[in-house]
Order: C-alpha cells, then structure tokens, then sequence
C-alpha cells in the first residue's frame, strides 16, 4: 500500500520537539524526505546549547526514513530563504511547508516590555511570513516553467489565543490571528499555481503549554501530539488538493472546521452622533458573543 506522502519534501519548523516533533516522524512513516528545522532555544527564546534538530534527523534516518537537519531562523528572511534553498538542493524539491515554530513570553497589556511583543511577532508572525514567501516564489517560478500546478502545501499554525483571545497572551494572540488571516490570503493568492494553504489550531500540551493551567490525565492524554501530527500529514499531502483557505481545530477531544468572522446585526448607516449610540448598542447586544479558550460564549 502506497504511503501518503510517498517521496514528498516536507520542511518542518519548530520540529526539534513536541508537535513539531510529531509532525517530522508521521511525515517520515508517511514517506516523506524531512528537512527538521529548529534552533534549539528554549520556551521563551533562549540558546539551550543543543541540537534537537540533529536528534530529530537522525531518528528518523534510523527508522530507514530520509531527513537533514537544518538551523536557520525563520524570522531572518535571509534565513529562510537558505533553508527553502536546502530542501531543494539535497532533495531536489520542495511540496510541502510546516510553519510549527513558536515560542511564548506572556504577559499582560499594562506589563508588557517592547521586547516581549517584538520577540513574539517576530518568531511567529515574520517566521510564517519568511519562510512561505520563499517557498511561494519557487512554486510560482516552477509553474511558468512547466505550466502545470505544482501541487504544493502551506499548513500554519494558529491558536485559539488568537482565534478567542486569551488574557496574558496579547503578544501571542496578536501573532496567531494575523496567521490565521495571513493563510485565508495567501490561499486565494497561490491557488492559481496550484498551492493550497491552511492552518491548524492545535491543542497539545507540550513545553510550550506546560504550567499555565493545571489538567486531569485524560486532558493530558487527549491533548498528545499524535491527535494533531495525522491531520498536518494529511494536509501535505498530494490527496488534500481540494482543501485550502481553511482553519481546522485538531487535539484536545477536537476536530473541527474553524468558521471566521462574518458580518453580523446590521442597521442603516446614520451620520449623526447624537443618534448612532442606541443602534449601536442594540447591535452589540444583538451579536453573537464572543468566546472564552473553549470556544463557549463569554457571559
């Protein structure tokens, strides 16, 4: 029986540990070539001195699977632009990118340092964009040299901080919802060269996760890996061609379809002040609530 991702390149970042982990060995059993990427810092940043990368890599070739390690920052264009390179170069091409790479600095509005927010945009949102801009252009460029879509993946990673919003975490928030919008736009524009490009919403516990809140065992267990790794497999897939613009909700007990915003209670426009407060008001409270983590309403 064929293996889903039978000779496809599959860069994974972030792939040093947890999710990103899962990601590479699924992708490798599925009979993907790996490229690992990751720096090897720890949970807000910082240089641990190792290389999990090189750990990754190495597993995966001793299960008779085909992987490299790579070290490139996504957020240094420069950077992401080598690592796309590398995949080309050792493997010949490129089919699927995995922006998994993350890290947390929480904190709320009123004590967060400049560095903390620029820190987080800079990983998450910036080494989204890097890394699928390189990878767009070497799609593009193959399609208006043999004139045939590419059959290419892009799966990024949001999260319900920013999809719901989660007190602590503006920083991270911000960056995951501009993901999320990042992949509607970028779907629409690359569907021509026969790229498709979709998120995910994990709920995993993993270092990134690990003490803000306490959970049972069987969250624990609901929250693993291997209930999110499947869905990203399939994803870069050849056979996912028909999905693409779309935000899935994997782990933690969950598999769903994300729906985004829709315009909701609306009125006749009005240029008066002195009038607009109460239709405004009466449509707030009309509007469908927002929600907590969960993704049940705020009261």
């Amino acid at each position: 029986m064929p293996r889903l991702c039978e000779d496809r390149v599959v860069i994974v970042t972030g792939a040093g540990r947890g999710i990103g982990r899962e990601y590479a060995l699924q992708l490798a059993a599925q009979g993907a070539r790996v490229v690992v990427n990751d720096l090897s810092v720890s949970r807000s940043g910082e240089d641990t001195g190792e290389s999990t990368a090189e750990a990754v890599a190495r597993e995966i070739v001793a299960a008779g699977g085909q992987a490299i390690a790579n070290h490139e920052n996504v957020a240094d264009f420069a950077g992401a632009a080598r690592m796309v390179q590398a995949a080309i170069e050792h493997f010949g091409a490129l089919h699927a990118l995995v922006n998994n790479a993350g890290i947390l600095r929480d904190r709320t509005l009123c004590n967060m340092s400049e560095q903390e927010w620029d820190a987080v945009i800079n990983v998450h949102l910036k080494g989204t964009f890097a890394p699928s801009r390189h990878a767009a252009a070497y799609w593009r460029d193959l399609y208006k040299q043999t004139g045939e879509p590419v059959n290419a993946r892009i799966i990024n990673t949001s999260s319900s901080s920013g999809l719901y919003g989660n007190i602590g975490q503006i920083n991270y928030g911000a960056a995951k919802a501009g993901i999320a919008a990042m992949t509607i736009i970028a779907a629409r524009e690359l569907k021509r060269y026969g790229v498709t490009v979709n998120a995910i919403n994990p709920h995993a516990q993993t270092r990134m996760t690990e003490g803000i809140r306490e959970r049972s065992a069987e969250e624990i267990a609901a929250r693993h890996p291997r209930w999110i790794a499947p869905g990203v497999v399939w994803l870069a897939s050849a056979d996912s061609q028909d999905v693409t613009g779309r935000i899935f909700e994997l782990g933690g007990g969950h598999l769903a379809a994300m729906e985004g915003w829709r315009r909701g209670p609306a009125a006749d426009p009005i240029d008066d002040v002195s009038r607009i407060g109460p239709v405004m008001r009466d449509l707030a409270h009309r509007a469908r609530r927002n929600v907590d983590m969960k993704g049940h309403d705020l009261d």
